[in-house]
């Protein structure tokens, strides 16, 4: 059975089509980076899937269970970019009381203050917290039940790098467990090195929906070939190989992906002249931009 089984799914609001017949399925244990521009959808997409939201056309399920049922709130956990908690309570209060309301024992609770950083502050009262404690605390509650589907919206917005390090363990110990993971982040660097598989909404509609290297092949997009050198050399360089100087060490090349071969046996037929080189893939930035644009459209 799917952690997550989305067929279909279409949103309107007035005249206007906010998610269109989307597929889009998770498997337990599996981390999914969910991409899109502000308005694209993706926030609606996830309100959808906790019952927060209705469906105007096709299914979601949770484990097979429809979403806001009280199965499928018991499976899900939800972690929106902004959390707002009771100003007055301090830290451990305010998520002992959420673990209550789970039916989780209070040391849960401080096991998971601990986990995220906010043990020494748990007794300060939230009024208190920045930005990234709030959203260290609204992790901790995510967290919560041991969920066996987390959707967490700009989870990493007012993390610190440590803290950011620390929240990306405890996504790899929650898919590790079996749980399943849709993540919504504007931070490419992050989201490519630590999901599985990409999804990219472009006004509603799902127009990518793979691992970043099957992307890279439908995307067609040129790998760069860094190449360092002595300074007096870099001209030998560039009168062979073309390319563009980077600095006073370095050029530039691209190629194709099909092409790379032949590419590198250039470079290597004046391997005098090289000190070394660095093969660069299209990164998640370069494939959200080529799948996101519409065509005609600024970037």
């Amino acid at each position: 059975m799917k952690a997550l089984e989305i067929k279909g799914a279409l949103k309107r609001r007035g005249e206007r089509v906010t998610v269109a017949e989307v597929d889009l399925c998770i498997e337990a244990g599996e981390r999914v980076a969910l991409l899109g521009h502000n308005g694209a959808g993706k926030t609606t997409l996830m309100r959808m899937i906790l019952g927060l939201t209705t469906i105007d056309a096709g299914t979601i399920s949770v484990f097979g269970e429809a979403p806001g049922t009280q199965a499928a709130r018991r499976m899900a956990a939800y972690l929106p970019e902004s959390v707002a908690f009771h100003p007055a309570l301090s830290g451990r209060e305010q998520l002992c009381h959420f673990a209550r309301l789970r039916g989780e024992p209070s040391s849960r609770a401080d096991d998971l203050l601990t986990r995220v950083g906010l043990d020494q502050d748990a007794d300060r009262r939230i009024r208190t917290y920045s930005k990234g404690m709030c959203q260290r605390l609204g992790l901790a509650q995510a967290l919560l039940g041991r969920p066996r589907l987390a959707l967490l919206d700009e989870p990493t917005s007012g993390l610190d790098p440590v803290a950011r390090w620390q929240f990306y363990e405890l996504v790899d110990e929650l898919a590790d467990a079996g749980g399943a993971v849709l993540l919504s982040s504007h931070a490419l660097t992050e989201m490519e090195a630590k999901t599985d598989r990409i999804a990219i909404l472009r006004a509603g509609q799902l127009v990518a929906n793979d691992n970043i290297e099957t992307l890279r092949r439908a995307a067609g997009l040129p790998v760069r070939l860094r190449i360092t050198s002595q300074p007096e050399h870099v001209e030998n360089l560039i009168s062979n190989l073309g390319g563009r100087r980077l600095n006073g060490r370095a050029i530039e090349l691209q190629c194709s992906e099909a092409d790379k071969v032949d590419s590198l046996a250039a470079v290597s037929s004046v391997r005098e002249f090289v000190e070394d080189i660095d093969i660069i893939p299209a990164g998640l930035d370069e494939l959200y931009r080529h799948f996101s644009v519409e065509e005609g459209d600024i970037t």
